[in-house]
């Protein structure tokens, strides 16, 4: 198999995962109660031995091809939708290896439950907020443009008259309106969130 394969397949993986996960946090919208108890319905599906194993695994191999491909790619692409492509992968790579790590430590370091307060304690605290906000917006935009221009060269059929590019587009559109939303849910209508004594370690308080 291939590295631009074990790329693909390893990002199919991770791409379920993920769907699961920003599905989750689209719920804040409801309440932080809410996104609580959706993650405590989704956790047996993926936070157990097996699953947790072959995420891991994806991840991986994820890193470590789509690394390699940036070095091969990066000096071919041309179009906008190319260099989308690669530099929305590489930043992808990067936010995995941190965010990752981040959760790990959270985990075994700090022995927190690594729930929606553990996400948002940098997102509803200043200064803080000056980089987590954009950290985790540029996640979702990232992973929304590379599967747009994977939809793009992938896809060969015209939906109601709408061709692969213009479909597409419409996927940044969709991943940036997400993005809105989940903000929306997350800073409790960019009012803040009150953050638990547990979880203040987070932000240095």
């Amino acid at each position: 198999m291939t590295i631009k394969k074990l790329h693909y397949y390893s990002g199919l993986v991770l791409s379920i995962f993920i769907a699961l996960h920003l599905f989750n946090h689209f719920y804040s919208i409801f309440g932080t109660q809410k996104h609580i108890e959706m993650m405590d319905s989704l956790r047996p599906w993926y936070r157990n031995i097996f699953a947790e194993t072959v995420l891991l695994i994806a991840v991986g191999v994820q890193i470590v091809s789509g690394i390699r491909l940036f070095k091969i790619n990066r000096k071919q692409a041309t179009s906008s939708f190319e260099k989308l492509h690669i530099y929305t992968g590489l930043y992808l790579a990067l936010f995995l290896v941190i965010h990752l790590s981040a959760v790990f430590i959270g985990r075994l370091v700090l022995h927190l439950d690594t729930n929606f307060y553990f996400g948002v304690a940098g997102i509803n605290a200043f200064p803080f907020n000056l980089f987590f906000i954009p950290y985790y917006a540029l996640a979702i935009l990232s992973f929304f443009g590379h599967i747009a221009v994977i939809h793009q060269k992938k896809m060969r059929l015209t939906f109601f008259g709408i061709n692969p590019k213009t479909q597409a587009r419409t996927i940044l559109l969709a991943g940036a309106l997400l993005t809105i939303v989940i903000f929306y849910g997350l800073t409790n209508s960019f009012q803040g969130v009150q953050i638990p004594e547990a979880y203040r370690v987070l932000i240095g308080k």
